[in-house]
């Protein structure tokens, strides 16, 4: 669980005195006053909560006044509506940690883990806290005819999301054992599922009506059966080993908004397949998993024209955030994204996507001192495979399934209908007349 230590929730029962609108407040002011640390309010620069001007001299950044007081009422409003610290809402989890730039997999370093071990292991070990060396998962054949004829009726311009939701609920008709909710059930369908998905999917520059295809695709470690769905070019061992850590890397993050809704459908006790519906419903959201396809184009745009400036221009210009840069999560470098960045060093094709990507990160620490996360790295990768801007958000959610079913057996052993807020109802104060 995350240790929210950069959140001060203010005294319910004192308001600061209103500042004066023409002022431009110093990050350190703005931090005070919203009760966080210097590194947050970047954050909320990035996620477009706040907008930043450089100070006199063009060092430092300057902050609307009246645009952190707006931001600091609204957090105060948010926090006292919610029990727990912070004002957030707590889950107890025993599957992953997040503390000072690092995160854990059931107290094992996840870098670590990923980079010495398969994806298909890594799973393994937060499913049931044991390593299963040489894990490998196998798609039953009447799951995947079954995935890929829907699959196949869905119109082109489909996204990624839409491919594998349509997929999972397909594989879900034909498992008349998914109402078993017991452990070994759940982790039978979990294991089948994952490449199910991956074998729904149309091999890279094939239409997706083509039916000759290539068992041979659907052999091997889910990562290289994953690359043949992502791009048309021959993969070598370096770039698989990138995407095959990748998918470890982002097994899981905590309570991620996605992984928060999985939670919320095994409370009501959904079975496995309906609970990564509910992931894959969410990850199509460009803060979520869809945020590595804009970077991955903003890339391209950097590698067309060779700078970062005016690219970064654009952006703040359209008033939107830059893609992959800051993390609420991390005050330093998101430790996924350093962790592909040095795998992708080790390969040659990999070093213009790299150094456009090292562009950006310079050019807007002229705006706001934020570090590179993982959707850059993403981009980095996909960019440079010959891969579409939609292959990242594909990694996403294959690799992210497998932290889904491992929060939905946690949740599967809760009570209940548990996850249930209350609401904070704010209309009008009732009895009111019946509308005419």
């Amino acid at each position: 669980m995350v240790r929210e230590t950069d959140t001060v929730t203010p005294m319910r029962d004192q308001e600061p005195a209103p500042l004066d609108p023409e002022r431009r407040l110093s990050t350190k002011e703005a931090a005070e006053l919203l009760g966080v640390k210097p590194e947050t309010v970047y954050a909320y620069v990035s996620r477009g909560q706040l907008s930043s001007r450089r100070g006199s001299g063009g060092r430092g950044s300057t902050f609307d006044a009246r645009e952190v007081e707006a931001l600091a009422r609204r957090n105060r409003r948010e926090g006292a509506g919610t029990s727990g610290t912070g004002g957030e809402l707590s889950v107890r989890t025993r599957l992953t940690l997040i503390d000072s730039d690092r995160y854990y997999f059931r107290g094992v370093d996840a870098v670590d883990l990923a980079t010495r071990h398969s994806y298909e292991e890594v799973a393994e070990w937060l499913w049931t806290g044991r390593m299963h060396p040489g894990s490998t998962f196998t798609a039953p054949a009447g799951s995947v005819a079954v995935a890929r004829r829907a699959v196949d009726a869905l119109p082109e311009h489909a996204a990624p999301a839409d491919l594998l939701r349509v997929a999972t609920t397909a594989a879900a008709t034909v498992d008349p054992l998914r109402f078993d909710l017991s452990e070994d059930a759940v982790l039978g369908t979990a294991r089948t599922l994952i490449p199910t998905l991956v074998a729904a999917l149309p091999p890279a520059g094939r239409d997706r009506r083509d039916d000759r295809r290539d068992d041979r695709r659907d052999q091997g470690p889910l990562a290289h059966r994953l690359w043949t769905r992502l791009s048309p070019r021959d993969a070598d061992e370096a770039s698989l080993r990138v995407l095959d850590t990748a998918l470890a890397l982002l097994v899981d993050h905590d309570l991620a908004a996605s992984t928060l809704a999985v939670r919320v459908a095994a409370s009501a006790r959904a079975h496995a397949y309906a609970a990564v519906s509910a992931g894959l419903g969410v990850i199509e959201g460009p803060l979520h998993g869809a945020a590595s396809g804009l970077a991955h184009r903003m890339l391209q745009d950097v590698l067309d024209q060779g700078d970062a400036g005016p690219v970064i221009a654009d952006e703040l210009r359209a008033g939107r955030r830059i893609p992959g840069l800051g993390h609420r999560l991390y005050p330093g470098e998101d430790p996924r994204a350093r962790a592909l960045f040095a795998l992708l060093e080790g390969i040659p094709r990999a070093e213009p996507a790299l150094l456009a990507a090292r562009d950006v990160v310079d050019t807007a620490a002229r705006h706001a001192p934020l570090h590179a996360n993982v959707d850059l790295a993403l981009a980095v990768l996909t960019a440079s495979c010959g891969m579409p801007p939609t292959a990242g958000e594909t990694v996403f959610a294959v690799a992210r399934t497998a932290g889904w079913i491992a929060h939905a057996l946690e949740e599967y052993g809760e009570r209940p209908l548990r996850m249930r807020p209350s609401g904070l109802y704010a209309g009008p104060k009732p009895p009111q007349p019946l509308p005419e």
